[in-house]
């Protein structure tokens, strides 16, 4: 019988690199989404259904057939709002989770986030380390997570993966304001001196330990997943600058007073942040990926500078159409030259 993967959240920048994965390795793959989509290099490799995690009937038939799933739908911190928020990563991974259930799913793949851990104490963070999330985000995915374990004990064969900020084609988030900063060779604002370590992740990484989550014999585990070489923000950020030649310098924001400042603006749902970024971006942060590589034999092979230098090659060859068609940089640039001015006043 020919395996067959459901990825929710399916036509956004995870679900779609996860595509590519599971199509390449020979599997069925469907993807579950209420977005279309627009990764032109796979509509004729998949199938795409439209629908919402929280509606029963629609996932139920989606599910149908599939021998794997990857779930990946998710409202992000951003959205702000507590009740959607819950609505979706709690109450729409439950609705997954029963149909998993009622199909005999072999292996379900839960995409946590390092968000659970809230502002890092215990560095670095392993699994067991106390959760303390921030936000609505945070404590959502905690929710979610404990559904799952709920489900392991029912028979469900899961694991839940807790991969740190990750970025890369196809997707860059507000890493886009840094990268327009070095390219017009403006300054590049940091929340602190920059002098803290803080690990991301490649997309491309991701998607092998999603891959090796869902086929490896190994189960109903939690892991931590990150980049095995990673500096602080200043030295990751300045390789760039020097790379491209860019006369950008970098400035660093006082860190309480531009919290404050992006609470206001966060409250006025003017931020470029939420609360968990403002709060863990000036701090050290990374976690350990022993358990990962031990178990199943997962090793990342970007760094921080490698997968920073990706997206931002990635992030040139695209700008025109990236600034056109979200007019997101000049926005959150000009936030930033905001929080700046008024940490002087």
């Amino acid at each position: 019988m020919k395996q067959k993967v459901l990825i929710t959240g399916g036509t956004g920048f995870l679900g779609i690199h996860l595509a590519r994965k599971f199509s390449h390795e020979g599997f069925d793959v469907v993807l579950f989404d209420l977005a279309p989509l627009e990764a032109k290099d796979l509509h004729s490799k998949v199938s795409v259904i439209k629908g919402d995690v929280r509606n029963k009937k629609s996932v139920l038939q989606a599910m149908k057939g599939c021998t794997h799933v990857v779930h990946a739908a998710a409202a992000l911190p951003i959205l702000r709002k507590k009740r959607k928020i819950f609505s979706i990563n709690v109450d729409g991974t439950k609705v997954v989770l029963d149909a998993a259930l009622t199909h005999s799913i072999k292996r379900f793949v839960y995409i946590s986030s390092t968000a659970v851990y809230g502002v890092p104490q215990n560095l670095p963070e392993k699994e067991e380390s106390p959760l303390n999330p921030i936000g609505y985000y945070g404590q959502s995915k905690v929710l979610a997570e404990r559904l799952c374990q709920d489900y392991m004990r029912k028979g469900l064969s899961i694991n839940i993966l807790r991969p740190k900020t990750f970025l890369g084609p196809e997707r860059l988030g507000v890493f886009t304001l840094w990268f327009e900063a070095i390219y017009s060779g403006r300054r590049v604002f940091l929340l602190g001196n920059g002098k803290n370590k803080y690990q991301l992740l490649a997309v491309s990484d991701v998607v092998d330990a999603v891959y090796k989550a869902a086929t490896s014999s190994v189960e109903n585990e939690i892991f931590n997943l990150g980049a095995k070489v990673f500096q602080t923000w200043r030295k990751d950020l300045q390789y760039l600058i020097r790379y491209d030649k860019s006369s950008s310098k970098i400035t660093g924001l006082p860190i309480r007073p531009s919290q404050m400042i992006l609470k206001i603006l966060e409250t006025l749902n003017l931020s470029p942040l939420s609360e968990w970024h403002y709060k863990t971006l000036p701090v050290p942060s990374y976690v350990s990926i022993e358990k990962a590589e031990k178990l199943l034999q997962w090793h990342p092979k970007k760094s921080n500078q490698d997968l920073l230098l990706e997206s931002y090659l990635w992030y040139k060859k695209h700008r025109n159409n990236l600034l056109h068609k979200t007019g997101t940089t000049h926005r959150v640039g000009w936030n930033f030259k905001l929080i700046n001015l008024l940490t002087k006043l």
